[in-house]
């Protein structure tokens, strides 16, 4: 977080933070949404099978495969994930992203309530680069996008769904990308069906005593 403070930090954390404590709207569900780089490593010996009282055991040494994007949307009050693997992370990834949300996950929905980062491909311009213009502007209309701020990455439930996932799932060696996306396919399907609604408390209030030090003093 920023080291004193930043009217513009603590603008986007209350904006976040306001729209966390909506209550639940089936037809303007809020869906967080992040993504993270995952290295597909392999074996370069058969690991040991595990034995009565033994684990199993890999061999110290192992092969870099390249790298897998893992995309992340999580709707907290409902209790439903998201995820997609691709080979990049470019605009046009973030796109296809966006509009299977869109189209297949909420269908019925006005609007999507989009909370994620500031990164330069989370934007309407990536909706225009992947599609033509009338389905870019349709797509883009059905968004209601809202960026934590920057160094406020903490602020993303979807953070925390991935750090969740990369315990349960991806703590193992995975060295190809069609594999990790039957893995992580299998993980959200358990995931979901444990109905995990996510209790957000961290409130505006608890902000501005616990953050007071980021808030800009003046004086009336």
């Amino acid at each position: 977080m920023p080291e004193g403070p930043s009217a513009e930090f603590v603008a986007a954390m209350e904006d976040v933070l306001e729209v966390y404590h909506r209550p639940y709207d089936a037809e303007r569900p809020l869906v967080c949404m992040d993504e993270c780089s995952k290295q597909l490593i392999g074996e370069v010996r058969e690991p040991l099978p595990p034995k009565p009282g033994h684990v199993a055991k890999e061999d110290s040494e192992y092969e870099r495969k390249g790298t897998a994007n893992v995309f992340m949307a999580v709707e907290p009050l409902a209790g439903r994930r998201t995820t997609q693997v691709t080979e990049r992370r470019t605009r046009v990834d973030w796109a296809h992203f966006v509009q299977r949300l869109l189209s297949s996950v909420y269908p019925r929905a006005k609007k999507v309530v989009l909370v994620m980062d500031n990164l330069n491909t989370h934007g309407i311009a990536s909706l225009y680069e992947a599609f033509a213009p009338e389905v870019a502007l349709a797509l883009a209309n059905r968004l209601e996008i809202h960026y934590t701020p920057k160094h406020g990455s903490w602020l993303n439930m979807a953070e925390t769904e991935l750090s969740v996932l990369s315990r349960q799932c991806l703590d193992r060696r995975i060295d190809d990308r069609e594999w990790m996306a039957h893995e992580i396919a299998a993980w959200e399907t358990a995931r979901n069906a444990a109905n995990a609604t996510i209790n957000w408390q961290f409130q505006t209030h608890d902000a501005r005593i616990k953050l007071k030090r980021l808030y800009p003093s003046f004086s009336v």
